[in-house]
């Protein structure tokens, strides 16, 4: 019976974001955009912006064309980038997508050359979202890079983009976590936004005015969670920005939105 147990619990980890940790210097630009939008709240001068629409590749790494090594099916691509533009279109962003591809590469579908993958595969400029798919992202479920300045052709530049493990789109395998919202969270990594648990109780926290502090992740979907009682308002552990399950995530804030459509235009709109 030992065999079973392994494996439900192998199947059942708890989510991981391999996102590194913002640098000092991107928290200060947050800080900077935080200042500017309540300046222009403040005025009157925070009008409806346009809807962002962002152009699409999905790339496919598996070591086989078994879903069970990391192939996805065309029912499972559709079913994500629908999971995407259902999350986001409240936020006035919209999701093309312009081309799915597939590579069987054992290494790459284990994320074993990230930089040389993403050199012979990336597509578009610096406002193009590419994503991932890798059969195996060790204990992590995806990680993604922050806007900043980049120069196009550069390291940085074919960086960008979001590494999702392929269990946990729509119908996948990872107990919990397979109704296509890591992709979702990780997104949102690359439009600017932290998790809500940036900097725990104190401090700037994830530098969002309208998201409660919150000392540490959230697991599951642990309603009434106050893990910070001196702050005001539970922990939002509704937001794609948590670590809760997919089905207890259902949204971003206002100022998730207007921080994301600042970072848009400031770092990825013209380019």
């Amino acid at each position: 019976m030992a065999a079973p147990t392994a494996f439900a619990a192998a199947t059942a980890k708890p989510f991981g974001c391999g996102t590194d940790q913002p640098t000092r210097q991107h928290i200060q630009i947050s800080q900077a955009l935080a200042a500017q939008e309540e300046e222009a709240a403040a005025s009157g001068n925070l009008t409806a912006r346009a809807t962002v629409n962002v152009d699409v590749y999905f790339h496919v790494l598996a070591s086989s064309t078994s879903v069970a090594d990391g192939y996805l099916t065309s029912k499972m691509i559709n079913d994500q980038f629908a999971v995407m533009n259902t999350a986001y279109a409240p936020h006035d962003i919209q999701f093309i997508l312009k081309g799915t591809d597939y590579t069987i590469n054992s290494n790459w579908a284990a994320d074993g050359a990230e930089l040389a993958m993403k050199k012979a595969l990336r597509k578009g400029t610096y406002r193009t979202l590419n994503v991932y798919f890798f059969k195996d992202l060790g204990s992590n479920f995806g990680y993604c890079y922050f806007p900043t300045t980049v120069t196009s052709g550069s390291n940085d530049f074919y960086y960008d983009g979001c590494s999702i493990l392929s269990s946990t789109v729509p119908g996948g395998s990872s107990t919990n976590y397979n109704l296509g919202h890591t992709v979702t969270h990780e997104v949102g990594h690359w439009f600017g936004l932290y998790h809500t648990f940036q900097g725990g109780c104190t401090g700037s926290g994830d530098s969002v005015s309208d998201t409660p502090a919150q000392a540490s992740a959230s697991s599951g979907c642990p309603t009434g969670r106050d893990s910070c009682p001196s702050q005001a308002g539970l922990d939002p552990i509704h937001n794609y920005m948590d670590y809760s399950y997919d089905t207890c995530y259902t949204e971003f804030t206002a100022g998730q939105k207007t921080r994301m459509h600042s970072f848009w235009t400031q770092y990825r709109a013209g380019k």
